[in-house]
């Protein structure tokens, strides 16, 4: 028997499978023909959700009693972009100047190669595992993560799975192998405000009422001051302006509304509830400031919608886990991580809710790029990492 104990030969299997989101592309049905040779049982559950596509996902599991351990990833990668502007095709997995082309070759399917050959060298060298392993594997989390991994969890955990850590596979590292390990991640809180005016024409504003002064006022109220400092172990938070809208071709009308949405990543000075609560009072207080109205007295009149689904922040304080990540990063590469909670969301941000979570993968330079790619190099030395862990956690 074969084992996939070369993480170049897998990813080249992975990246060949077009598994554009939400597609399935034939990269869940590769992944679970390297597992089940090495004794996983793959099961692979779809969800659905009225408005959102239906969504494969795969869930293996090897093992019986003892520690058990998950590794989280997705197979689904964004669209290429113009084919034409690659320099090696997005789908070929061509290898060139020690480096392999492709869409996800980072993001994500770089990682799950390596930790599949992980544990098949860890079984040829060692027969079994003393614990349990198990691979959630999602197709949704470059889509709108609803048929994903929070589904992908709640089944698992209604067939009376638990889980004692998980490691996530996403790119962590800015420069290179062992930079860094991602401990928590902000939240993310996105609205939409939209304020009412009185259309008009532009040559006669007294007798029209325009939305767009009063929306400059409330979005300045939305960006200063900021929301906080940053704390010990989350950089400040931050609110972006990320759409100005009125819908208005014509330069001698004033418009009836106008719209602007926004996204806040933040840190744990804040919960979500009293975040939008802050959000809320700086609207209120602001929409009185006349300094952009000149003889307007009545408030600006206007709405804030909250987009569903926000994500928590998170912080992970296993030492255990931390710790021995931390030493097979070490081990392998001579570099101490760093321990950031930069960036922005992933599915660790669901995991987090029913074990201690952390991530660490390849470097991300190159994700969702044209000529996307990693150095083979670097396939190879994340294996080894994933190995070493692997042998120090069950230890």
């Amino acid at each position: 028997m074969t084992l996939p104990t070369d993480p170049i030969a897998n990813l080249a299997t992975l990246i060949r499978c077009a598994s554009v989101t939400p597609a399935e592309g034939g990269a869940l049905q590769a992944l679970g023909a390297m597992l089940v040779p090495m004794g996983f049982s793959v099961e692979r559950p779809t969800f659905s959700e009225s408005g959102t596509p239906d969504v494969e996902n795969l869930y293996a599991r090897l093992g019986g009693d003892g520690s058990h351990l998950m590794f989280a990833g997705h197979t689904d990668v964004v669209p290429t972009g113009d084919e034409g502007d690659w320099t090696h095709p997005p789908f070929a997995a061509e290898i060139s100047d020690g480096q392999m082309f492709g869409r996800g070759a980072v993001d994500m399917k770089g990682g799950i190669a390596c930790f599949v050959a992980a544990v098949a060298r860890h079984l040829r060298s060692r027969g079994k595992l003393p614990g349990s392993v198990s691979l959630l594997i999602t197709g949704d989390e470059e889509g709108p993560a609803v048929n994903g991994t929070t589904k992908l969890l709640d089944w698992a955990v209604d067939k009376g799975e638990q889980w004692d850590a998980a490691i996530v596979g996403e790119p962590t590292n800015p420069e290179a192998l062992g930079d860094m390990i991602k401990i928590g991640r902000r939240g993310s809180l996105s609205g939409t405000l939209t304020v009412v005016g009185r259309q008009g024409h532009a040559a006669y504003p007294h007798l029209a009422d325009n939305p767009v002064r009063g929306l400059l006022t409330l979005c300045d109220a939305l960006l200063d001051p900021a929301l906080d400092a940053g704390t010990n172990d989350f950089q400040p938070s931050n609110l972006e302006i990320t759409t100005l809208d009125v819908g208005n071709p014509a330069a001698n009308v004033i418009p009836a509304r106008a719209t602007a949405a926004f996204n806040i990543r933040f840190n744990d000075t804040w919960s979500v509830e009293d975040l939008q609560a802050a959000i809320h009072n700086r609207l209120d207080a602001a929409a009185s400031n006349p300094r952009l109205r000149p003889g307007k007295t009545e408030a600006i009149e206007f709405d804030l919608s909250w987009k569903d689904r926000p994500s928590p922040v998170f912080l992970t304080r296993d030492d255990k886990l931390i710790s021995v990540l931390s030493g097979s990063v070490q081990a392998v590469t001579g570099r101490t991580p760093a321990l950031s909670t930069t960036g922005g969301t992933s599915d660790a941000r669901f995991i987090k809710d029913h074990c201690p979570v952390v991530e660490f993968g390849l470097v991300g330079q190159t994700m969702h790029m044209v000529d996307e790619r990693v150095p083979v190099a670097d396939l190879e030395q994340l294996t080894q990492i994933y190995e070493r862990f692997l042998q120090d956690w069950f230890a």
